[in-house]
């Protein structure tokens, strides 16, 4: 199996369509994620784990196994990374691979099987027959890997045909097997202190892998952010990056108020008045003309205010009667 196909097949994709370098690490893209772009590139970049880095360390010879001047198979053949989510673990493999010129090949746990390592194991016998480069296998959440499926590491590991760098957050003494212990070395990863979170945030906004100084951090912010990130540089990076793509409206602006549609105003003819059964009064009187009906015959008026026929000629209200 190749490097090429094994990226392919085991998420590949998970940072942000990455290409590979040429060792087949991960190379992140302008749109991965800001944890993985500012994944360290050197050794001088880790923040923290200063105990596993010191000068003569079986971490740090590891790395440097295969560097000019280094002594080749010096180091020890595999290790196991234990340690709380964002602490560098995916990191430190990465490093091992780079910066020693090993070819990398990751595979997680959650996805991969007994023939998945398989081929992976068997492309490398056949690399390393040839002349070719070693391999370094970084297999992600290693305690998801059932009994069987860590055996089938134990050639390999034995025999040095890759060098195993498997990573877990669970206590290896219960989550891996015992004979895989015996041929790995276990380096226990703390969480980072303030200080190195802070460096970390500080140089996120800064560098051009980042944020390029595009946004600025208060005191206040920055100490918030600290406190939220608990020693996790990938939980400080990933509320960073939230922060800074949020967009708010600028204070003191508001928005124009959106135009209503002017009102439709309709009259109705006034209904027409019933006739009155009252009685007129005595004083002037406003009330309209009486009216008329009538026959072949004769015509009779009535009056608004009164029900009965107009006999005489009266001042209020005024009542004519004609005949036809």
């Amino acid at each position: 199996m190749s490097s090429a196909s094994t990226a392919d097949l085991f998420g590949g994709d998970l940072f942000g369509a990455a290409a590979s370098g040429s060792h087949g690490t991960p190379r992140p893209g302008p749109g991965a994620p800001l944890a993985v772009r500012m994944r360290p590139a050197t050794l001088d970049e880790v923040a923290g784990q200063a105990h596993l880095l010191v000068a003569g360390s079986p971490l740090r010879r590891l790395i440097e196994a295969a560097a000019p001047g280094g002594a080749t198979r010096a180091a020890p053949g595999s290790v196991i990374l234990w340690g709380p989510p964002g602490t560098g673990k995916t990191t430190l493999a990465y490093l091992i691979a780079t910066a020693s010129g090993r070819r990398f090949v990751e595979l997680s746990a959650v996805t991969a099987g007994v023939k998945d390592v398989r081929g992976v194991v068997e492309d490398a016998r056949r690399r390393l027959a040839t002349g070719g480069e070693e391999t370094v296998l970084f297999i992600d959440e290693v305690h998801r890997f059932s009994k069987s499926q860590q055996d089938a590491l134990l050639p390999s590991v034995e025999n040095r045909w890759v060098t195993l760098v498997a990573a877990t957050t669970e206590n290896p003494s219960f989550s891996v097997n015992s004979p895989l212990l015996s041929r790995s070395l276990l380096l226990t990863l703390q969480p980072l202190d303030d200080g190195d979170v802070r460096a970390l945030v500080r140089r996120a906004v800064a560098d051009e892998r980042g944020l390029g100084g595009l946004v600025e951090l208060t005191d206040e912010a920055e100490d918030h952010l600290v406190r939220l990130a608990g020693g996790d540089a990938r939980k400080a990076l990933t509320v960073l990056e939230a922060a800074a793509g949020a967009r708010s409206p600028a204070r003191g602006t508001s928005r124009p108020a959106p135009e209503r549609a002017p009102r439709r105003t309709t009259t109705r003819p006034a209904a027409p008045r019933p006739p009155s059964t009252s009685t007129p009064s005595s004083g002037p009187s406003t009330s309209p003309p009486c009216a008329t009906t009538g026959t072949a015959t004769s015509t009779t008026t009535w009056c608004p205010r009164s029900s009965s026929r107009c006999a005489a000629p009266t001042s209020t209200p005024r009542c004519t009667t004609s005949r036809a």
